[in-house]
């Protein structure tokens, strides 16, 4: 358990002054043709690498083709109540450049396997068709509004009947179907401005969606947008920012939107090399905390002052009865604070921030230091007390393949323990995301599902753990006789949401 610490204060007017004046000037040159074709001289500039890409090769090596497989096989048995699809999501680079390649950039691609009568019915996977993986396949793009970008390679959501990829910064979300087939670029029929994020929260009580999104392109502003069960956007907030934060992740409860406003912002001198992420470190840009009332205005919102830090990830949070706020997160000291390819810090582990509204503080403590990312809940306590978390371990040194073998953790908050699921010597996990075994099924009573990679680096398996008995073997495995580069994030998606199932279900090979 760590230290309870004290925050400081916020920097003298001054200086926030001298940050905005930076922010406008970096909006202005952003946007200016000149700033483009110096970035766009010097892209072609940069050196050939001395080393094979670590992160396009080996394990990373991206996928060459679009598979169907039918009939996969499974060990162990399926539960009966999983009727639908797991769909993860990842970079997948279709043409990549080893100079310039991030591993937040690369084209996206999504991974499915369709789960019916104790049977796994299918596995596909399909590039989202955005303009350049179009062109480079010879296949019409996805249809639909573009933004700044059309790169969408972060995450999975089903809402309003459809299963939805999504990125932030500047791209608005892709709509697919049961098949990952059909795909359509899709603004929320005309009602979303500007571009969506990769991580909105539902709010259980409502199934409604609450987001922060950013641009790039923009770095005085941010805005919170609420999209209702129908899909579409019913309240949108202007909130202003300076530097351009890349804000990842944001926290509901029942009273607040938790807005993360963290020193990792855009960076000129990274746009000016002509670089595909153009997010750095930055000391100067001040660390705060938001609680946004959810009916409220940017004017409403009670800034708390942070020592600098970053996060990627929050786990949940939730209202106390005496009036403060618990924030759970996975926290870092800072986050690319040189020219980096991917994460470069490894997590402080999991951490609890008690916010007071009224004294206008923050205390944050360690629950568990151990290297962990990627966490999840049971999405029915989203914004609510909870109890249990789940986390995928991280390598104990860290690895320029980002990933390696690694154990699933869950937490008990309540009992101040935690148990883990050992995968296997030499195998690598992913993602585990949690499905409850019915609607009203308590907080562990389910699956936790993902895919992880043999051991040979040739074969992925997706597994069923219980999520109440996570050290034991999996219930089920499904093989898949290739691999599956690792990705980013995942979802489950109920096949009661999306309708009677189409005759493609019975699957063909291609």
């Amino acid at each position: 358990m760590g230290k309870a610490q004290g925050r400081a204060a916020a920097p003298s007017p001054p200086m926030a002054e001298r940050l905005m004046e930076a922010a406008e000037r970096a909006f202005a040159a952003i946007a200016s043709p000149v700033i483009a074709g110096i970035a766009a001289f010097n892209r072609a500039r940069v050196p050939a690498r001395d080393a094979p890409h670590p992160l396009l090769t080996g394990i990373h090596t991206p996928m060459t083709e679009e598979l169907t497989l039918d009939d996969l096989r499974v060990e162990g048995q399926i539960p009966a109540a999983l009727d639908g699809r797991y769909v993860r999501i990842g970079p997948n680079p279709v043409a990549p450049d080893p100079r310039l390649y991030h591993f937040f950039t690369g084209d996206g691609m999504i991974h499915g396997v369709r789960l019916r009568g104790g049977r796994a019915l299918w596995y596909r996977n399909r590039w989202i068709r955005s303009t350049e993986v179009a062109k480079a396949r010879r296949v019409t793009p996805a249809p639909g509004p573009r933004h700044i970008f059309d790169t969408v390679n972060t995450s999975i959501l089903h809402h309003a009947g459809a299963g939805w990829a999504l990125v932030e910064a500047g791209s608005t979300p892709v709509r697919f179907d049961e098949h990952l087939e059909a795909q359509a670029y899709d603004d929320f029929a005309g009602t979303l401005p500007g571009s969506f994020t990769a991580h909105p929260r539902r709010d259980p009580a409502t199934g409604e969606l609450h987001a922060l999104c950013y641009e790039a392109t923009d770095p005085k502003r941010v805005r919170y947008n609420v999209v209702d069960q129908g899909g579409r956007v019913r309240r949108s907030v202007v909130i202003p920012v300076s530097h351009g934060p890349l804000i990842h992740d944001c926290a509901i409860t029942a009273r607040y939107v938790i807005v993360l406003d963290l020193p990792l912002t855009l960076s000129m001198r990274v746009v000016l090399a002509g670089r595909g992420f153009p997010y750095r470190w930055n000391p100067d840009h001040p660390a705060r905390l938001g609680l946004l009332p959810r009916e409220g205005e940017a004017g409403d919102i009670r800034w708390i002052a942070l020592p600098p830090c970053f996060v990627f990830h929050t786990v949940n949070a939730q209202d106390l009865p005496d009036g403060r706020v618990a924030l759970d997160v996975i926290g870092y000291d800072r986050m690319f604070a040189g020219d980096n390819e991917a994460p470069d810090e490894q997590p402080r582990g999991l951490e609890r921030w008690l916010i007071d509204p009224e004294g206008g503080t923050v205390t944050q403590t360690i629950l568990d230091p151990t290297p962990q990312e990627l966490p999840v809940i049971d999405a029915r306590r989203q914004g609510r007390p909870y109890r249990f978390a789940y986390a995928l371990g991280l390598p104990a040194e860290p690895s320029e393949t980002l990933v390696g073998e690694a154990p699933l953790i869950k937490h008990d908050l309540h009992a101040g323990t935690r148990a883990m699921h050992a995968f296997g010597a030499g195998r690598i996990a992913g993602e585990f995301v949690f499905v409850p075994a019915s609607p009203e099924a308590d907080e562990d009573e389910g699956w936790l599902i993902g895919l992880v990679i043999g051991a040979d680096g040739r074969s992925t398996a997706l597994e069923i753990l219980d999520a109440r008995r996570i050290e034991a073997p999996p219930v089920a495995t499904v093989r898949l006789p290739h691999r599956i580069p690792p990705g980013i994030h995942g979802a489950w998606l109920p096949a009661e949401a999306r309708g009677h199932a189409r005759p493609q279900d019975r699957g063909h090979r291609h």
